[in-house]
Formats: structure tokens, C-alpha cells, sequence
């Protein structure tokens, strides 16, 4: 098996699991800067395809907006992949070094909180859930 065949299902497979959560994928510095500049609170997931982001963060972004606050914009980068997008995406996440996988949370534009590697890596997608819903809870309406 190619190595690089088999490398682009696992991207396009991690791909499909983040889009068919809801979330809108951003592959340029363009629609990031688009994207970002929204009013409300914006989730950004920022993807990869290590272990702990297919097993850990994947689902619990998946499985964290089904709840009674969720953010107003739900989108995703993919580091390593759309290497452009996810630098401009990391510009607007000031005082946090690059991680990934991992959330940012924004408000109006502006970073309030991160999920970083740490925080999701070794840590159960239901833990990842529960960390994700409390940020939700302290800056997210109802829906």
C-alpha cells in the first residue's frame, strides 16, 4: 500500500468526522480571517490526525454541541494540512503557543479560552465533553 494514498484517507476520514458534526471546514486564511471576525461566540476545532485527536477530540466535538448552550459558529482548521489556514487561525489565538489538536473559543473575534493538546491528551472524550460544556455554560446562550 502507498503510504501517501493510505495518509489521504485517514485526512479525508477526519475530514468527514468534523464536517458531519456541523462544523465548517476553513482551508484558506481568507475564510479563517471571514470566519473569525463573526459576532457571537465561535468554536474553532483545530484538527489533526494523531491519535488522541480521532479518539479524544474529534467525538467530543461532535458530541459537546448537543447540549442547551452552544456556540453560534462551529468551525474547523486542520493542522498539518491547510498549513496556511491554521497559521492565520493561530494568529488570532494570542498568548497561546500552537497545539493540536485542540479549541479555541472566541467571543466577538477575541480568544477567551483554550482546550489545548494537553487538556485533551490522555483524557477520556467524555472528559473532553464535560470541558467543552462548561465553557459553554459561562459564555454561551441558551438555544
Amino acid at each position: 500500500m502507498d503510504f501517501n494514498l493510505f495518509m489521504n484517507d485517514v485526512v479525508d476520514a477526519a475530514r468527514q468526522d468534523i464536517r458531519e458534526a456541523g462544523y465548517e471546514e476553513l482551508k484558506t486564511p481568507e475564510e479563517v480571517d471571514q470566519a473569525l471576525s463573526r459576532q457571537g461566540t465561535t468554536l474553532v476545532m483545530i484538527n489533526s490526525v494523531c491519535g488522541c485527536a480521532g479518539g479524544v477530540a474529534r467525538p467530543a466535538a461532535a458530541n459537546a454541541i448537543h447540549y442547551d448552550k452552544r456556540p453560534d459558529n462551529l468551525v474547523t482548521v486542520f493542522a498539518g494540512q491547510d498549513r496556511e489556514a491554521t497559521e492565520r487561525a493561530r494568529e488570532h489565538f494570542e498568548g497561546y503557543p500552537p497545539s493540536s489538536p485542540s479549541f479555541a473559543f472566541l467571543n466577538d473575534g477575541k480568544i477567551v479560552t483554550m482546550l489545548e493538546r494537553h487538556d485533551i491528551e490522555g483524557f477520556s472524550a467524555m472528559d473532553v465533553i464535560g470541558k467543552l460544556q462548561n465553557i459553554f455554560d459561562d459564555h454561551c446562550k441558551e438555544v
